[in-house]
């Protein structure tokens, strides 16, 4: 439900989402929508908090971060005496 919602939130249409999410079923992803929808006030808090964890989990670990991610393994990728800029 979480990565429906989110997606969602996003902007992603319904059907943007099965594509991404290949093992859901259409019919599925639009009903979660719709009970989202219908009780988004009850699921405001369990989401803010979903999202607090992740960032204090990611601020935990910077290794996991995107940023710089094309760096650091090309930097893995460079072979003893090789200089990433031969590559």
């Amino acid at each position: 439900m979480d990565l429906v919602v989110r997606a969602f939130n996003r902007g992603a249409t319904a059907e943007e989402i099965v594509q991404k999410f290949t093992t859901l079923e259409l019919s599925d992803v639009y009903e979660v929508i719709g009970y989202y929808l219908k009780h988004s006030a009850e699921f405001a808090g369990y989401f803010e908090h979903r999202e607090r964890e992740e960032r204090e989990l990611l601020e935990s670990h910077p290794e996991w971060s995107p940023n710089g991610l094309r760096e650091r393994l090309m930097a893995n990728s460079v072979k003893p005496g090789e200089r990433q800029s031969d590559l």
